[in-house]
């Protein structure tokens, strides 16, 4: 029994070993017009394997990349295009560095932050303070995904100013949305109120 351990590796295992084995063939022979030949037919035969894909020139380029990258750049056939560059395909790709982000509260996300100053920008002052109520309700649901407890509406208010670099704040007075509203009303809740309901009409 011969297992996959001891077989040879697969360059591009979506073709299967047994078209790999006649690449190798190819490579073989010592008639650069059979080999070309050849080669072509194997292409051929990966487009099949291609069905789902509409035939075109640039498939066909694709596929013969394939059949180089596949036999190891060895195959020296008269191929319609050139063959891929190895040494770009074998060098490792540059380091990407991750943008640095500081946030002041992670859990709110960037995307808030950006948008709390898109707002301090405004001079429409009547505006601005919808939007900041608007705001403080996003913070206090965005909280509340981060931690299901009760939150203190006077902590998002804190939160929001820190956030406005003092641009945008609240008094005492303003009503942010109820935690229950935001939360959404349990369905088991609903169901045990409307039983008590009926409970109560047939008594």
């Amino acid at each position: 029994m011969e297992y996959n351990t001891q077989r040879d590796h697969l360059t591009i295992p979506e073709y299967g070993r047994n078209l790999q084995k006649i690449v190798q063939l190819a490579i073989k022979s010592e008639d650069r017009t059979k080999r070309t030949q050849i080669a072509y037919v194997i292409v051929d035969i990966m487009a099949q394997l291609h069905n789902d894909i509409k035939d075109s020139p640039e498939l066909r380029h694709k596929l013969w990349d394939h059949l180089h990258i596949i036999s190891d750049f060895k195959l020296d056939v008269d191929s319609p295009f050139p063959p891929p560059d190895e040494e770009v395909l074998t060098k490792d790709p540059n380091r990407l560095s991750y943008p640095k982000r500081d946030m002041r509260y992670s859990y709110y996300g960037k995307n808030i932050e950006n948008i709390i100053n898109k707002v301090v920008e405004t001079n429409n002052e009547e505006h601005k303070a919808e939007i900041s109520m608007s705001l403080a309700n996003s913070l206090k649901k965005t909280y509340l995904m981060w931690n299901r407890d009760s939150v203190d509406d006077n902590l998002i208010k804190r939160h929001l100013k820190d956030l406005s670099n003092g641009n945008l704040t609240l008094t005492e007075e303003d009503q942010l949305i109820s935690t229950y509203d935001l939360l959404g009303k349990p369905v088991k809740k609903k169901i045990q109120q409307k039983k008590k309901s009926n409970f109560r009409r047939k008594n």
